[in-house]
């Protein structure tokens, strides 16, 4: 029997992925093969020596510990592009929002006094002041081109806009679904010169926080939107705040309440409503849940942050995994272990991540504990699980 522990509510949709049978899923739990998480921050939690996998349902695993997890062999799965339609359709809207100047008027609207023949007459004479524009013609900077930024810069094309996008690290499946007719921006510096809409989609890492900086917001064009449904620190506010007093930004729309913008007549700010739709609460339960099981049951590694992706197809053979630093002779060190062992390897994989490792073999016979005591004493490896 596997034991999930929830750290917050995980939709049904999801959970019911993990059959009773086998699965003793619960918000309070002792010694977890497995943790289920959405927002829930881990940091400085004790991590229980029984746990073998962190599912993140949602896509940024900014509250997870990660460096900790990969150390003790235990590989953190999200959910990427589960809820990329959410944001995709809210980055639509907030473009929408600050070009007609929706809140504004609303607002205006809500606060209109007197019979219906005073309000009529309060909407002409203050329509004037929400005079918007556009969008066809107009041009979208797309930072990210991930399964929501090609979403976004996709249906811009749509909308008549013109589109430029930058990511120096896109996948080559991620270039097969983009439109053809998305120009390639050369660096962030030249995406911003020529956008009159920004729009961000990366990880906040060391890389991107605080990339639209002072110095970039002088690149701009004046009068452009941005918009920010990603991470909260990839832009400086204080220097946010100076380029909207200052008339440089004609809007910022939001997922990230502050003290600092709230205020700010020009400033949409959302609580954080990117992925809060019925749809993407399910897809990512789903998807992460079924991670999970895949490599609580099978081994197998797809869509972790830490390690490498490997799909092994299961045979009737006994399994192992084994975790590790990424360092040269690890795969003939474990082949030697087994083959002392008296063990006849029938499938084996090996793949990398940056400075990790996971070996996944299929052998004969049944493994004894003192073989699996061998493996886990050879130097740089991490972890060693049964399947």
């Amino acid at each position: 029997m596997y034991k999930i522990l929830t750290l917050n509510n995980i939709s049904v949709a999801g959970l019911e992925r993990l059959p009773r049978e086998q699965y003793e899923v619960a918000s309070e739990i002792q010694h977890p093969d497995a943790i289920l998480l959405r927002s829930f921050k881990m940091h400085g939690m004790d991590i229980p020596e029984t746990l073998k996998a962190v599912g993140r349902a949602g896509a940024g695993v900014n509250n997870i510990p990660v460096d900790e997890m990969s150390r003790r062999g235990i590989p953190v799965f999200n959910a990427p592009g589960a809820n990329s339609n959410a944001v995709h359709e809210l980055v639509l809207a907030g473009m929408l929002l600050a070009s007609r100047n929706i809140c504004q008027g609303w607002e205006y609207a809500r606060h209109l006094e007197g019979d219906d023949g005073a309000i009529h007459k309060q909407v002409e004479a203050g329509k004037k002041n929400f005079v918007g524009f556009e969008l066809p013609g107009r041009t979208l900077g797309v930072v990210g081109l991930g399964a929501i930024g090609i979403k976004i810069a996709n249906s811009a094309l749509k909308l008549g806009m013109k589109v430029i996008g930058f990511d120096p690290q896109i996948t080559v499946q991620s270039a097969w679904k983009l439109s053809s007719d998305v120009q390639l921006a050369s660096s962030l510096d030249d995406l911003l010169i020529h956008s009159d809409f920004v729009t961000f989609h990366v990880p906040l890492i060391d890389a991107t926080r605080s990339m639209l900086s002072k110095e970039r917001f002088d690149l701009m064009k004046p009068g452009a939107t941005i918009l920010n449904f990603s991470r909260d620190g990839i832009i400086d506010n204080e220097a946010l705040s100076i380029a909207i007093k200052a008339g440089k930004v004609h809007a910022y729309v939001c997922d990230f309440p502050s003290n600092l913008m709230k205020g700010h007549e020009r400033v949409i700010t959302l609580p954080h409503l990117g992925a809060s739709t019925i749809e993407a609460e399910e897809n990512c339960a789903v998807m992460v849940a079924d991670q999970v099981r895949d490599f609580l049951e099978n081994g197998n590694i797809f869509n972790a942050v830490n390690f490498p992706e490997i799909q092994m197809p299961r045979s009737d053979a006994y399994r192992i995994g084994i975790f590790n630093f990424n360092v040269p002779n690890m795969v003939g060190q474990i082949s030697t272990t087994l083959a002392d062992a008296g063990l006849n390897i029938v499938d084996l994989l090996n793949k990398s991540k940056g400075e990790y490792a996971y070996t996944l073999v299929d052998v004969e016979s049944e493994i004894p504990q003192s073989v699996i005591q061998s493996l886990d004493s050879i130097e740089g490896v991490l972890a060693v699980r049964l399947y």
